[in-house]
């Protein structure tokens, strides 16, 4: 599979925030590529429908980094052709407690990322949500 090509930017000028020594984001992403795959929002679900990591968000961000790993092979892409991420979350304070989880998924890539906290998700007992887009040659 051919890699788009892609240059993530971070300008100086910018505020970039820093967690561990890494920057979470980059500021843009340039991507010159062929093809858009957008991925729905995912949940915790394992294959059969069942709610992985009751209660646990580091459980269901691991869940939902495979969703989207799965769905992105099933479309001929992986985690590195991801441009742009939303996160949806139910706890900031959580979500800030995966951001090595994050890191080892969308690392490689790095995208550009939104992240929101909201009251509740679509599914009882789920804590985070993410929605992608990828872009390949």
């Amino acid at each position: 599979m051919a890699r788009a090509k892609r240059n993530n930017i971070v300008s100086d000028k910018l505020y970039s925030r820093v967690v561990d020594g890494r920057a979470l984001f980059p500021h843009a992403v340039s991507v010159e590529g062929k093809r858009l795959i957008m991925l729905s929002g995912q949940l915790a679900w394992d294959k059969d429908g069942k709610l992985v990591g009751q209660g646990d968000m580091r459980a269901q961000f691991r869940q939902v980094c495979e969703n989207l790993k799965e769905a992105l092979a099933a479309a001929g892409a992986g985690l590195e052709d991801i441009v742009k991420t939303n996160t949806y979350v139910t706890s900031m304070d959580d979500f800030f407690k995966c951001v090595d989880i994050r890191h080892e998924y969308f690392g490689p890539g790095w995208p550009t990322s939104t992240t929101v906290e909201v009251s509740r998700l679509a599914v009882p007992g789920a804590t985070v949500e993410i929605e992608a887009m990828a872009v390949v040659d």
